[in-house]
């Protein structure tokens, strides 16, 4: 029986190149990286993010909660409030006579709210300011639907909490229609937004420092407020009616920042302090010399003179004709 002749032998070079270790990995790893690239755009038009997903809500409202400072803006003093007894009131009425401290919130807030009012009145009890007789306090709140009689339970507690005398009578807590807040909001640059998710507001941590007449004067940022700060944003609101001779001139080398709604100390300002003090010391020391030598005149030494006399007596009568 005649074998069959093969019609196709494997030719030993090409046997060998294919069963090489470096050569059949190579091999393998080309096929791989193409089957990766065929699949990568398959897979890719398969998995698609849940559109309820796709985009942050809280995200975006935190991207709409900002603070505008409108340095100098004058407030509409004309908008109507009711205070915390319930009676309609205009903010004009806490305005004219003392600088004004104005924050918005809102009291039933959870969180934010309470932790910022709560920091604020312990910087104020380390001030010696007191509220009432330096500076009146308007907390408005941002929820129309907030009643006066939530405004008097949330006042009672920081009267409480106040250690001094004056804020059941200079610290005012008030609610408000939606436009005279949206109003009143928008005059000093306050944006924030509610949530219905969570039935909650967001809005940015600031108190807001106004001057007699109704102008805003300085933002203070954030929830971290220093006794310091606050003194100095008064005195300044003030327009020199606040303060003595020495706080003045501290507060000369602090200056305010409205990036970060604080003060900090200016280097210059404090050498040309110490320049004007050091002068002020050397006069105040010649002057005291020159007052003592004239209090004090020195007096000859007579003893001295009568020695003298003595010798030019007993000298040699003719070492002198000499």
């Amino acid at each position: 029986m005649r074998k069959s002749k093969r019609l196709w032998s494997p030719c030993p070079t090409c046997l060998t190149c294919l069963t090489s270790p470096t050569r059949l990995t190579g091999w393998v790893g080309g096929v791989l990286l193409l089957l990766s690239l065929v699949a990568s755009p398959a897979m890719g038009q398969m998995y698609r993010r849940p559109p309820d997903i796709e985009a942050d809500p809280t995200r975006q409202m935190r991207e709409k909660v900002d603070i505008k400072q409108k340095l100098n803006t004058k407030i509409p003093l004309e908008l109507e409030f009711r205070d915390e007894q319930g009676k309609t009131i205009r903010l004009g009425d806490y305005f004219g006579n003392r600088p004004v401290i104005l924050t918005l919130n809102y009291y039933e807030c959870p969180m934010l709210c309470t932790v910022m009012l709560n920091e604020l009145t312990r910087a104020l009890n380390a001030m010696k300011y007191r509220i009432g007789k330096e500076f009146e306090m308007v907390t408005v709140s941002i929820s129309p639907t907030e009643t006066p009689e939530l405004a008097a339970r949330k006042k009672a507690n920081y009267v409480k909490a106040y250690r001094h005398a004056g804020a059941e009578r200079g610290w005012h807590f008030l609610t408000g229609k939606e436009t005279n807040i949206r109003r009143l909001a928008d005059a000093v640059g306050f944006e924030y937004m509610y949530d219905p998710r969570t039935k909650q507001y967001a809005h940015p941590p600031v108190v807001m420092v106004l001057t007699p007449d109704g102008r805003l004067s300085r933002y203070l940022m954030g929830i971290n407020y220093s006794a310091r700060d606050i003194q100095f944003a008064i005195m300044e609101a003030s327009e020199g009616k606040i303060g003595n001779p020495v706080t003045r001139l501290v507060l000369y080398c602090y200056q305010y920042d409205p990036k970060t709604g604080k003060y900090g100390l200016v280097i210059i300002r404090l050498v040309q302090v110490g320049g004007v003090l050091t002068l002020l010391g050397l006069g105040l020391l010649i002057g005291g010399f020159l007052w003592w030598e004239r209090r004090h005149p020195r007096t000859p030494d007579l003893s001295a003179l009568s020695d003298l006399s003595d010798l030019s007596d007993s000298s040699d009568p003719s070492e002198a004709k000499r």
